[in-house]
């Protein structure tokens, strides 16, 4: 038997076990690894000589030998987020139920940790990828992996140039909804923050990194240009990641002519827009209207509860893992795009903009 260097316990090996089955060591293979020309009979043997020894399976090896490891990667944006909590347990699910395991990898929404972690995946032979991209526009890492023979979908956003499949929701349809709620409450000035990093200030007709930001930035000027609120563009605030969720929240509370309502694009800006606003001692919604995306845990708890634009969190990431294990199985066809609708849950944090 090998020694496990960690515990210094001694370990079945194939060997062993083909020994204790009186079979040789290339049939004991076949049969833990379940590949091959193995007879019913030898294969219960050889797995009763498995459980009695202990064995424990190598996974590389197996992977070596039948070229699968059913293992999936998964790289998601930002484990913090509630939203790719709840995404990652629908691929789990699916994944479970299909035989397959994960590696989870953080990119923190940076192309060279999604690199990293793409490489890293690779080299631990995973049969797949999905990936929710740092960047929507540069996709060498993503192409790596195409290039490796690893079928990859994405999750929530879209990449230029990517033939994958793509799982995302109706961010546009979503922002416009929540954007003609406030317009019907009378709000003309309204905010739209995300964490998103841009260059510049925004303006019409930017390419921004993610597609889904880029998607409710359209539905959310597309609905302000039709109620003939002028330059949607500069309703449109950015990097509040590197800025401070709560700096540009007091900037557009706190300009000479403030903002009336703010949409907030997740659920960690909607938090954080929530508490600054209290901290500067104005309510909810009689002096700021407030929109997030997501129907996280803490909008349905507070004072007043807050309207969403609930998206469809943990199916997006099932129906991921749904077409990457047909992928992997070797289903065809060219690749899809699948969207799945949003839905405006209308609580108290909207109400008609103040009079000053």
């Amino acid at each position: 038997m090998a020694t496990d260097p960690g515990t210094g316990r001694r370990e079945a090996t194939v060997s062993d076990v083909a020994m204790a089955a009186r079979v040789s060591k290339a049939t004991a293979a076949r049969a833990l690894g379940d590949y091959g020309a193995v007879s019913d009979d030898v294969r219960d043997r050889v797995q009763a000589a498995a459980e009695r020894l202990g064995y424990r399976p190598n996974a590389l090896a197996k992977s070596m030998n039948t070229g699968k490891s059913n293992t999936i990667g998964v790289v998601i944006g930002d484990i913090e987020n509630p939203f790719f909590a709840r995404a990652t347990r629908g691929i789990s699910d699916v994944a479970q139920a299909a035989g397959f395991d994960l590696i989870l990898a953080n990119s923190d929404e940076e192309v060279d940790a999604e690199t990293a972690a793409i490489e890293l995946l690779l080299d631990k032979r995973v049969d797949g990828f999905i990936v929710t991209p740092a960047s929507s526009i540069e996709t060498r890492s993503l192409q790596t992996a195409l290039a490796e023979g690893r079928p990859v979908v994405l999750l929530d956003r879209r990449a230029a140039g990517m033939e994958a499949d793509t799982v995302v929701a109706d961010n546009a349809s979503g922002a416009a909804a929540a954007t003609r709620h406030l317009l019907a409450a009378g709000h003309r000035r309204i905010a739209f923050i995300s964490t998103l990093g841009h260059g510049e200030p925004y303006a019409s007709g930017d390419d921004v990194g993610s597609s889904s930001v880029g998607d409710r930035i359209d539905g959310f000027t597309s609905a302000l240009r039709e109620a003939g609120v002028e330059d949607p563009a500069a309703s449109v605030h950015l990097n509040a990641r590197a800025e401070g969720i709560d700096v540009i929240t007091r900037k557009v509370l706190g300009d000479p002519d403030p903002v009336t309502a703010i949409i907030a694009s997740d659920s960690l800006v909607g938090s954080a827009v929530f508490r600054t606003i209290r901290e500067l001692g104005l309510a909810i919604p009689d002096d700021v209207s407030l929109i997030a995306f997501d129907d996280a845990d803490w909008t349905s708890l507070t004072t007043p509860p807050i309207t969403v634009v609930s998206q469809p969190i943990y199916e997006l990431g099932a129906e991921s893992a749904r077409r990457l294990i047909a992928r992997i199985g070797g289903a065809g066809a060219d690749a899809e795009e699948f969207v799945l609708a949003q839905t405006l849950i209308e609580r108290g944090s909207v109400g008609a903009p103040p009079t000053r």
